[in-house]
């Protein structure tokens, strides 16, 4: 694991989402996971690490991890984030659609298996689609930040607009479990009874990761 590596996990929010700061000890630079809900709490806790925010990495576009409408009420999400601080905003290219709001020029469109590098910490890109088309998740050394696609005892949901029963399962077997077990995962919401795990722990104990075949999987998530 490099020593120039600044790692932070924040919980916040109503809907017990995890917001993550990733960075350069050197260059002080530092990337915030899925900025949402209070854009101010995030930016305090960067500034008193002396970090500065240069990047914005979305896992995917749901209200709870951008902002936006959600039940009735306004989250605060990316759009507040560049009125405070100029930024880029790091997206899938199957999802930049849906944040209209920005300009083209504040948007990084990124496709599986790029890299962004912060100071010298290099961020890998995994697309993983199932619980919307553009989810992605993020690998830096030995730690993946899962957003919604993998949650420590689950998986993201299927049922939702935009999500493809068929495409999680492959996300999962064939792109998250490929990586080694010693990864430590850091999944988009604090749902266990623990913030984090190890994809080797959840190879043997997440129910979602037993299925030996689509067809169980499917029919699992009533798709039979």
């Amino acid at each position: 694991m490099s020593d120039n590596l600044y790692f932070k996990q924040i919980e916040i929010g109503p809907m017990q989402n995890f917001v993550y700061l990733v960075g350069s000890k050197e260059t002080r630079k530092v990337a915030v996971v899925d900025a949402a809900w209070d854009i101010e709490k995030i930016l305090r806790i960067a500034t008193e690490d002396e970090m500065e925010v240069s990047h914005a990495f979305v896992t995917h576009t749901h209200p709870d991890h951008v902002g936006g409408q959600f039940s009735g009420v306004q989250i605060e999400g990316v759009t507040e984030l560049l009125e405070k601080v100029k930024v880029k905003v790091v997206i899938h290219k199957a999802e930049a659609e849906f944040l209209k709001s920005l300009s083209p020029s504040d948007l990084i469109k990124v496709e599986s298996g790029d890299e962004i590098d912060l100071g010298g910490v290099r961020i890998k890109l995994i697309h993983t689609p199932g619980h919307t088309p553009g989810s992605q998740c993020f690998l830096v050394d030995n730690r993946l930040v899962s957003g919604d696609t993998l949650f420590v005892g689950s998986c993201g949901r299927v049922d939702l607009p935009g999500s493809n029963a068929e495409e999680m399962y492959f996300s999962l077997t064939q792109r998250l479990m490929n990586l080694p077990d010693e990864t430590i995962l850091f999944p988009g919401h604090n749902y266990a009874d623990k913030p984090i795990s190890t994809l080797g722990e959840q190879k043997t104990t997440n129910p979602y990761l037993q299925f030996q075949s689509l067809r169980d999987f499917l029919a699992a998530m009533g798709y039979a």
